[in-house]
């Protein structure tokens, strides 16, 4: 849809049409507030989006986000979404050798089943007990935690009392979560899965004294008030489809291929100039919310930028012709892969892998994490794929930040996705390369993206998908009441960056949505 030509004063101009900028102009133009959202591409969704990546495949991938859990309900709800959610019935699988034969944990299927894969591997039922007594404890700080996302920002204080748990406020707040992993777990491979959700994203070492990593490991916990990670069915874009659905019914007006370029502000009313392919225009406004980065936000404004994040991830996404079948005879692939399947994420290798980044070289044994959409969601996939039993496999590298590939871009991104696979390669009893499908010109259907990818396609500072480095979800000096404020009265952001922002959620958007119809005069 087209922006009106000429000057015209809306209540809100959202700058962004990913799925934060969706879910505020839906609350706000429900609320009886005009919405005119400008997006920069010529389509919504921002990272959460579904493409098909191959030329001539019918497969709809969820090409840079891909899995959800901190989507409240609420939000669903609120707006009507015509939209759902798969759950994964295994939540992991990580390949291991022991004594010179093939093994590994498989964490679902039940609890006697998940208590034998822990016996099995590490010789007792200790750490199935430990693995307990630990998900015991970070399932309640989900489950009082989680609402407070879509509420005010309780102080530190506040949250502390919320949480209720002293142990588990100094396991996650105030102590590195390393502490915590040594302390409950003695087996490497164990210690190493636990450790995983905090590095999603996040290049940290376990006992990084910033507590960087507590504060992603507390976000891939907390998610739903249980933490699982659920499969968006039709992919990511079914979200960002029906969230522009629910806007435009509403009344917004998206105009896809305007980008905002500047934002002036006296606090009261505000001006956004956008770009077309035809020239440039106006867009006048009460309240002017930034679906964008903090880096972004500055550039619009003219303030001073934040200091420069740095995303740590490789993104790969690949179409089988079949899943490959695993050393482990034990486990199915079709269960293995249906939850997250851990590569070279043993306690050790992550340590070691994070110390050669941070000395400037690419991991050895790079750590990575692998799933399945199709499995849970075959709907991606075309009739004649889904007959023919094709499947998708996502992976999510870690511990490669940016830094590493501005010498060349290109040749890195190649030289450690082989690596990457030569380390899946070891756990199977077939090349994945024999497994992989191949699109109309006859190349393997294969695409990786590394965070410079990622920032020039998306314009993730850094390539980081949270856009800086993770809050915690209280409030700190000059974040304000919703967590969504800056410095200037009328401009919100509510994009990633916000407090509370990161990941598939929604909640800055609804925050910043909250924090306007509070002001009484949108």
């Amino acid at each position: 849809m087209t922006a009106p030509e000429g000057p015209r004063t809306y209540d809100v101009v959202i700058v962004g049409g990913g799925h934060n900028g969706l879910v505020a102009a839906a609350y706000l133009a429900r609320a009886g507030r005009s919405v005119l959202v400008l997006e920069r591409l010529d389509h919504t969704g921002g990272a959460a989006v579904s493409t098909r990546p191959f030329p001539g495949v019918d497969a709809r991938l969820s090409r840079y986000s891909y899995l959800v859990s901190l989507l409240p309900r609420k939000i669903i709800e609120d707006l009507g979404l015509d939209f759902r959610l798969s759950t994964r019935t295994i939540s992991s699988y990580t390949p291991a050798e022991r004594d010179g034969r093939p093994t590994g944990l498989l964490v679902g299927g039940g609890e006697q089943r998940t208590r034998e894969a822990f016996a099995r591997l590490t010789g007792s039922e200790s750490e199935y007990r430990a693995w307990q007594r630990f998900y015991d404890m970070t399932g309640r700080v989900a489950r009082s935690v989680f609402p407070t996302l879509t509420e005010p920002l309780p102080t530190r204080d506040e949250l502390r009392r919320t949480v209720g748990d002293e142990e588990a406020w100094r396991t996650l707040f105030e102590e590195p979560v390393g502490v915590a992993v040594e302390e409950h777990f003695a087996d490497d491979l164990v210690r190493g899965v636990v450790l995983t959700d905090a590095l999603i994203g996040t290049f940290a070492d376990a006992h990084d004294p910033s507590l960087k990593q507590n504060r992603c490991f507390l976000y891939h916990v907390i998610g739903g008030g249980t933490g699982a990670w659920d499969v968006p069915v039709g992919g990511m874009g079914a979200l960002t489809g029906a969230l522009a659905d629910a806007a435009r019914a509403a009344g917004a007006v998206i105009a896809t291929g305007h980008e905002a370029v500047r934002v002036d502000t006296d606090g009261r009313t505000a001006e956004v100039t956008h770009r077309t392919a035809d020239g440039e225009g106006v867009a006048a406004a009460r309240h002017v919310l930034v679906n964008a980065s903090p880096r972004e936000l500055a550039a619009l404004t003219g303030d001073t930028p934040p200091p420069p994040a740095e995303g740590a991830q490789l993104k790969v996404n690949m179409l089988l012709k079949r899943l490959p079948r695993l050393r482990d005879t034990s486990v199915d692939p079709r269960e293995a892969f249906a939850g997250t399947f851990h590569i070279a994420e043993g306690y050790g290798q992550l340590a070691a892998a994070h110390a050669q980044a941070a000395a400037g070289e690419l991991p050895a044994v790079p750590p990575s994490e692998i799933y399945c959409h199709s499995l849970t969601d075959p709907t991606i996939l075309g009739p004649d794929l889904a007959a023919r039993g094709y499947q998708t496999l996502t992976l999510f590298g870690l511990h490669t930040p940016a830094r590493l590939f501005e010498r060349d871009n290109d040749a890195v991104r190649e030289e450690l996705l082989k690596s990457t696979l030569a380390q899946l390669d070891a756990h199977l009893a077939e090349p994945l390369a024999d497994c992989m499908a191949t699109d109309a010109d006859g190349r393997p259907c294969l695409e990786a993206r590394s965070p410079l990818d990622l920032e020039r396609d998306l314009g993730l500072p850094g390539g980081n998908i949270f856009h800086r480095e993770l809050s915690w979800p209280h409030a700190q000096d000059g974040t304000g009441r919703w967590g969504v404020e800056t410095r200037h009265a009328n401009v919100l952001l509510c994009g990633a960056g916000a407090v509370r922002g990161g990941g598939v959620s929604g909640v800055p958007g609804h925050n910043a949505a909250m924090a306007v119809l509070e002001a009484g005069e949108a």
